[in-house]
């Protein structure tokens, strides 16, 4: 994962998504936003006790910096739903009032930028170069034990045709299997994962989910992980482990409406 300096607000781009012109991606940090300690100070959730008005000028930043797309945000469960939006040209405002209860989405319209709110868990990007189709997933442990890549990339062959081979996936920063400690979890985790975890109790999502997809039929040459733990870096980007009380990143993915935005990222 590679750095954007220069950029306002500061973002975080996967080299392999940006060799396709056709698609707009980052990994928003923290900064560079509105919110007030101890939201401070790119938060994009207003499910928080944030002021409602910082919040709606930091999505207005985040519009602005994947070129006014639609952000299409969804009302995160940690459960397995996916949400798959119309082509409407009201549903930016009508997604923001009620926003679908999901934990990933996918689309084939430009235009649509999907979004996933974090703070820990891992946001996963997944993208179909042959059928140009973009998906969004947000995986906490309990969607990652029951397996939402697994659902999101059957669901993307089903409605879209995707052969998995073409599949590329982007796991962002999120939750490291150095900080990952789950003391119980072999009352909160079935036995099958058991096998990803350390001795002090730490559990290792990451290569749990390059395995899922693995499993779901991509090729290892196309998983990317950013390798970076939210944990440690809190000067970066939110982590509720590490502050209990904070606000939400975004990682955001779509097409293009206009190829030739893609110069402007």
């Amino acid at each position: 994962m590679m750095f954007r300096p220069g950029v306002n607000p500061l973002f975080y781009q996967f080299e392999p998504l940006c060799s396709f012109p056709e698609l707009c991606h980052g990994v928003f940090t923290r900064h560079h936003g509105s919110s007030l300690p101890p939201y401070y100070s790119l938060n994009i959730s207003l499910d928080l006790s944030d002021d409602p008005g910082s919040v709606m000028n930091n999505r207005r930043i985040l519009s602005e910096s994947l070129n006014g797309g639609d952000l299409i945000f969804l009302d995160q469960v940690h459960g397995t739903d996916l949400f798959i939006p119309e082509d409407r040209k009201d549903d930016s405002e009508a997604y923001m009032r009620h926003p679908p209860r999901a934990d990933a989405l996918i689309t084939g319209i430009p235009g649509k930028i999907l979004v996933i709110q974090a703070a820990d868990c891992q946001p996963i990007f997944i993208y179909d170069p042959v059928r140009r189709v973009t998906a969004n997933i947000h995986a906490g442990w309990r969607g990652s034990v029951k397996n939402i890549i697994g659902k999101t990339i059957r669901t993307m062959a089903l409605r879209f045709e995707s052969d998995p081979k073409d599949l590329v996936a982007c796991i962002g920063p999120s939750l490291g299997p150095c900080c990952a400690e789950f003391i119980h979890y072999q009352r909160e985790i079935p036995p099958c994962y058991w096998k990803y975890a350390d001795r002090s109790n730490r559990i290792d999502f990451w290569e749990i989910s390059r395995d899922q997809l693995m499993d779901s039929g991509l090729s290892t040459h196309h998983i990317h992980i950013s390798g970076i733990c939210t944990r440690c870096r809190t000067d970066l980007f939110f982590s509720y482990r590490g502050e209990k009380t904070t606000g939400r990143f975004a990682a955001a993915i779509g097409l293009l409406k206009n190829e030739k935005q893609h110069h402007d990222l």
